[in-house]
Parts: C-alpha cells; sequence; structure tokens
C-alpha cells in the first residue's frame, strides 16, 4: 500500500482537505480587507465558490484521458476578475498526447483557444500560456462547424500548439450582446485514447483532493494580494502589469487595467476613455472586494463596447455610483462601498489609457 493510499485509509486525505480549506479562511481576516459585514459574508461565499470549482476542476473533471470542459467563472463562481462578457471553458490536458475539439463556430463575436502549463493550484499561482489560436485566424466549414487539433507538433488544418507540460486548454467567447449572439457549442476528446476509464484509483483520490484545497487556497491569496497593491492609488485605473496578468492566465490580446474603488453614499467616481481606438472588444465592470464581478444578473455592473453611449466627441464618461443620476454609462455599486475595478482593450491597435475623478452624486443630477 503506498503512501496516499495509506493516508486515505486512514481518514488523513479528508482532514488534510479540510484543514487546507479552514486555512483559506485567514485569507478573509487579513487585515488591509474591509471588515463590514457585507465585504466579510462576500468573502466567506467566495471560499465556497472556490471549493465548488476546485472540485470540478481537480476532482471530477481532471483526467487528460477524458477530458471534458467545465464553465470555471459564470453568474455564481467568480476568479480574479472575471468578464461578464465572457463565457469560460477550460478542460484538462496532458501535453503528451493529442485533442481534438470540434463543434459549431456561433455567432459571439470573440472566441480564442490557449493551452495552460501550470495553474492556481501550485504555490506560485502562474499559469503561463503554451499555445494561443484566435478563432478569426481559423477555418470553418459553411455551417459553422470545425475541428481544432491540440499537440506538440503541427497539424495541418486548425492546429493549436501545445507543450511536454501542457494541463489545461482555456476557451474564452466573448460576447458583444449576450441578448442577440449564439455561443460556440464544442466537445473535446483525446485522440488516440482508451474506450472507457478504469475505476476510480485511491492514491489518485488523495492527490485530487490535495489540488483542490491547494486551489483554493493559493487563488484566494492570490487575488487578495492583487487586491492589495490596488489600494495604493485609491479611485483611479492605471495599467496593470502585464506580465503578472499574463502568468496568472491572461488573454495575450487583452490590455489589462486594474483599480480600488472607495466611495461614500452621495459620491461617483467618473471614468473617461477620451476616445475609443480600433478594437475587437472594450469593457469596464464592478467587481467587490475579492475581484469578483458584482451580481450582473440583477444589477448593471459592466459597460462594453456594444452598450457604451459616447458623446459628440467620441468621448465615453462611465459614472460608478450607488443611486442612478439617471445619466448614460451608469455602472452600479450594488450595496458597496469599496471595491476593484477592472478594464479591458481586446485586440486593440493602441491603449488610450483612462482617466478618473470623485465627484460629488448630486453635482452630476440633470
Amino acid at each position: 500500500m503506498n503512501d496516499s493510499v495509506e493516508q486515505l485509509m486512514q481518514g488523513n486525505t479528508w482532514a488534510q482537505f479540510c484543514d487546507a480549506l479552514k486555512s483559506a479562511g485567514q485569507q478573509i481576516l487579513r487585515p488591509e480587507a474591509p471588515a463590514t459585514p457585507l465585504d466579510r459574508a462576500e468573502g466567506y461565499r467566495y471560499l465556497s465558490r472556490l471549493v465548488r470549482v476546485a472540485l470540478e476542476m481537480h476532482v471530477e473533471f481532471d483526467d487528460p484521458d477524458f477530458p471534458g470542459f467545465i464553465v470555471p467563472s459564470h453568474e455564481t463562481i467568480k476568479i480574479g476578475a472575471d468578464n461578464p462578457d465572457n463565457l469560460y471553458m477550460s478542460a484538462r490536458l496532458d501535453g503528451r498526447h493529442e485533442y481534438r475539439v470540434s463543434g459549431r463556430r456561433g455567432t459571439v463575436a470573440t472566441l480564442n483557444f490557449a493551452t495552460k502549463k501550470g495553474g492556481y493550484a501550485n504555490r506560485d499561482g502562474r499559469m503561463d500560456g503554451t499555445g494561443f489560436l484566435a478563432a478569426k485566424d481559423m477555418a470553418f466549414e459553411a455551417d459553422g462547424s470545425f475541428e481544432l487539433i491540440l499537440s506538440q507538433q503541427p497539424k495541418p488544418g486548425n492546429w493549436l500548439p501545445m507543450a511536454a507540460d501542457s494541463n489545461q486548454l482555456l476557451v474564452r467567447q466573448t460576447f458583444l450582446d449576450r441578448r442577440t449572439e449564439r455561443p460556440a457549442q464544442m466537445r473535446i476528446e483525446r485522440i488516440g485514447g482508451k474506450a472507457k476509464p478504469r475505476p476510480l484509483d485511491p492514491a489518485s483520490l488523495h492527490d485530487k483532493l490535495m489540488r483542490a484545497g491547494a486551489f483554493v487556497g493559493n487563488t484566494a491569496r492570490l487575488f487578495a494580494d492583487w487586491a492589495q497593491t490596488y489600494q495604493a492609488a485609491i479611485n483611479t485605473l492605471p495599467p496593470a502589469d502585464q506580465a503578472i496578468c499574463q502568468a496568472a492566465g491572461g488573454d495575450p490580446n487583452i490590455f489589462y487595467y486594474h483599480g480600488y474603488w472607495q466611495l461614500a453614499d452621495d459620491e461617483a467616481l467618473l471614468i473617461e476613455v477620451a476616445r475609443i481606438p480600433d478594437c475587437d472588444f472594450w469593457n469596464l465592470q464592478v467587481d467587490n472586494y475579492w475581484m469578483e464581478s458584482l451580481d450582473y444578473r440583477y444589477h448593471r455592473i459592466h459597460l462594453n463596447k456594444h452598450d457604451a453611449v459616447l458623446d459628440a466627441q467620441g468621448r465615453v464618461v462611465i459614472v460608478v455610483a450607488e443611486h442612478d443620476p439617471r445619466l448614460p454609462n451608469w455602472l452600479e455599486t450594488a450595496g458597496h462601498r469599496v471595491g476593484t475595478l477592472c478594464f479591458r482593450w481586446v485586440g486593440a491597435r493602441e491603449h488610450v489609457h483612462p482617466t478618473t475623478r470623485v465627484v460629488k452624486l448630486a453635482d452630476l443630477r440633470i
């Protein structure tokens, strides 16, 4: 009996997993984190959400011989300034094998595929890219169907590179208008694999639960560290360190901005972009302190290229406030007094930096 099986048989595997979750709770109690009942409750809910996706990612769908897509961020699981305009999909890989993704393109505005190595279950939290392919560079049949091969060696047709240590496929679908666009539909399979998986390996379950517990703690720490750094310049939206964003799994077509906001009930944060350059997409979102997008199902907390209202000079001025100023481009803080922000240029020829200022909300009313 190897050590992993012995740990499982003695109950230590489950105890260690629970201990990892308990330890992750310390991230919510960090001294720089807001200590209001709402922010603290959202922090613990955030951890519960990380547990859900950790089990999906590292236990249920962790077999690279039988991969399947999961949605790692959505309306009720949010990680690292999740984009409300995105549909994220991920699947487990082993860079030593080859895979086929097949499906239909749909009408979603932007579709990208990326292979990654590492992950948030590792202490350094790095999720470096090992290959990238945009749908605009792919070939599709007349009906929108496609086939994409993932491998280390180049293949004819649609090909996405992997490295020997690639372990994840990350798909981003970005909508300009979710109400009218259809998402791409797809499946993934290993090429040359077995027909059926073997029964659960007890030793592997030990390892899976250890990775799941590590994912929760490391993810919470990573983005709490990010939020802490943003507090140095309150109510600003500077360019982020792009290398750090890419190392955490960012899209190479995206230029990121991150910031920290803090507003009184009678204040508004004005975010102005002097002009909109040629780009595939841009958006701004309002997040809570834990870098979760606020609840976009019921609140207007993000604005993008499709629905923003520009003035006669081609500027866009976004108003972030708790109360509606009866002006275009208002985004809600949804009962929060502090939080983080994320602004993105996607496929932009240049990056026009946003400027910010805080004003009294009453001064904005018509």
